[in-house]
């Protein structure tokens, strides 16, 4: 256990940044921290436990949508530079003919941010919910030209998924459940709520007493578009615990350095892991940026990870082999709760200070 991080986390929870949570920290291959803090529910103050399950939010896009097309990769199926309206030949239309799978990956294809859809889906029936999400995909104007900036953007991820499906002929949930989760050993340690219920007894962590449906969440997806799609989509809906995230993210790192017994595809690890041109964001993923990351400033320029809104992340040092999973329930019982934002750069330098690592600085 590490001393330090284990107080900041108490610190945290005590101090109301998040009800509880869950940290764990690896370096070369071996878990040095693993630890549950505080509670799952404030309401019927249930434990954190290193096994409670989380809403990983926006997780999905790198741990589901971008694995899923690793492996499509993998498979010659799909090519990053390939462009969408090959695939989908609604986007063959004015500039969106010239986005390249890339550019959804990378958050450069010119969608914006997000958008309300949950508001129209909730109006349908559940069974045409998935083509009206479709539709409202497709005609939905680009902000700026493909290639010509970056907006960190939901929506090109929801277009993702659909090339999976368009792609495999079945959704992303399965797809990535047999194709990459299964040869992992992970295919039970994964949940889609949107799919299929979470099975009785596995417990989950609480998020927030939705506004929208006026009901405590536990167990159901917090985003609204992915709620209303009824689908696991590109950008949320993956639940898991910290230990299986750890074990998908550590068969990535050792197939980054090409460790014996590696099963992710070595050439697409690699080449997915590098900043891409002019954004400098990997495909499916972010890095450190701006004067305060979220990961502090002790991690090494060759970092990679993510950030879910519900309070979840992760952060992996490629080049000196750390990985920290941190999950909480900072949404519950609000997600105006946002002291999360000030604690995650504190609790990732100390994790790199009592590593040992503060030579390792980015940028």
């Amino acid at each position: 256990m590490l001393s330090r991080a284990h107080d900041l986390m108490q610190t945290a929870v005590t101090t109301g940044c998040f009800p509880g949570g869950v940290l764990l920290v690896a370096r070369g291959g071996d878990i040095v921290h693993f630890q549950a803090y505080g509670r799952a529910s404030l309401f019927d103050r249930t434990p954190m436990t290193r096994q409670t399950v989380f809403d990983l939010a926006s997780l999905t896009k790198p741990l589901a949508t971008t694995m899923a097309f690793v492996e499509l990769a993998r498979r010659g199926g799909i090519d990053p530079d390939q462009p969408l309206a090959s695939i989908l030949p609604l986007f063959n239309d004015g500039m969106k003919s010239r986005i390249r799978i890339r550019d959804l990956l990378a958050h450069t294809a010119g969608f914006p941010a997000w958008r309300p859809y949950f508001r129209k889906l909730a109006a349908c029936p559940p069974a045409r919910r998935p083509e009206k999400l479709k539709r409202l995909l497709a005609r939905e104007s680009l902000i700026y030209p493909p290639g010509q900036g970056a907006v960190y953007s939901d929506l090109g991820f929801m277009i993702l998924a659909w090339v999976v499906e368009a792609s495999t002929a079945l959704p992303l949930g399965r797809f990535v459940a047999e194709a990459v989760y299964r040869p992992l050993r992970l295919e039970k340690d994964f949940f889609f709520p949107s799919l299929a219920p979470i099975p009785a007894g596995i417990p989950c962590a609480a998020t927030e007493l939705c506004p929208w449906r006026s009901v405590l969440l536990q167990g159901v997806v917090h985003d609204d578009n992915a709620y209303a799609s009824g689908a696991l989509q590109g950008h949320a809906g993956l639940f898991g615990a910290a230990m299986p995230v750890y074990r998908l993210l550590a068969a990535w790192m050792a197939a980054y350095h090409q460790k014996a017994g590696h099963w992710l595809p070595y050439r697409w690890v690699r080449m997915f892991s590098r900043r891409q041109g002019q954004c400098q964001r990997p495909l499916g993923f972010d890095m450190p940026s701006g004067p305060s990351p979220a990961s502090g400033g002790l991690f090494s320029a060759d970092t990679i990870g993510h950030l879910g809104f519900t309070g979840t992340s992760f952060w992996m040092d490629l080049a000196q082999e750390v990985i920290v999973i941190l999950c909480t329930n900072r949404v519950h019982p609000s997600r105006y709760n946002t002291r999360i934002r000030g604690f995650r750069p504190r609790l990732h330098d100390g994790v790199m200070r009592q590593l040992g690592l503060e030579s390792g600085k980015t940028g």
